[in-house]
């Protein structure tokens, strides 16, 4: 049995045993909840609330409370939003429902492989690393896999070399206000320093700009009037 069928059969008997009334499973509506609320399934409790002739609040919360009993190693909590229900399924049931999946269901194969380049994360030379270059990293390596899966070629790749024009700005603020200075005389990481670097860069640029701008100059020309 699907999810969304059980989700429509338990609201059904949830409801006659709380209210004595029947409602089909067919006649509940069970919609993906939106991605702005919390929530995996929503249940829209304006089809039988004025059947029941109670206040949607009331229900979704005697319903809500009365499925996750019913559901408790699947719904980990719910909330209302005006008439809506909105389910939270828990990560044990999706890792089972995926484990039960077939090899072809879960990634079915495809009829023209192809050499697929994957890239990741290729951070900037400019800046300290940090927890979001972990996220691209199990991203790219994850998305390289699947595709490897379905019987691709798969080449996986990191530019850690990137050099370009964020590289020059840190090197002509070192030579400007550095004084000289060095990762080991101020005591800091390499990354980090390049990166106070290219920062001071940015601030002095602004400033420029800002008193081009104060002595009658349009912005669109001051930004591009050569800098320092």
């Amino acid at each position: 049995m699907n999810l969304i069928t059980l989700l429509k059969q338990t609201t059904s008997a949830s409801l006659a045993s709380l209210y004595q009334v029947t409602i089909e499973p067919d006649q509940v509506l069970v919609n993906a909840t939106k991605p702005e609320f919390e929530g995996d399934y929503t249940i829209v409790l304006f089809a039988f609330v004025k059947q029941l002739g109670k206040n949607p609040e009331l229900v979704g919360n005697e319903l809500g409370d009365a499925m996750q009993k019913a559901l408790p190693t699947i719904i980990t909590k719910f909330n209302i939003v005006k008439g809506f229900l909105n389910f939270t399924i828990s990560n044990d049931y999706w890792l089972e429902f995926i484990q039960q999946l077939s090899p072809n269901e879960l990634l079915p194969p495809l009829a023209n492989k192809r050499k697929i380049m994957v890239e990741y994360s290729s951070p900037n030379t400019n800046k300290p690393l940090h927890l979001g270059h972990l996220r691209n990293n199990f991203l790219g390596w994850s998305i390289a896999e699947i595709l490897k899966l379905q019987g691709n070629e798969v080449v996986k790749t990191c530019i850690v070399n990137d050099r370009g024009i964020h590289i020059c700005k840190s090197m002509i603020a070192w030579q400007l206000f550095a004084n000289g200075a060095t990762p080991e005389s101020s005591h800091k990481k390499g990354d980090h320093f390049v990166g106070d670097y290219y920062v001071k860069y940015n601030d002095a640029y602004k400033a420029e700009v800002a008193e081009l701008v104060a002595g009658g100059m349009m912005q669109e020309t001051a930004e591009k009037k050569p800098q320092f």
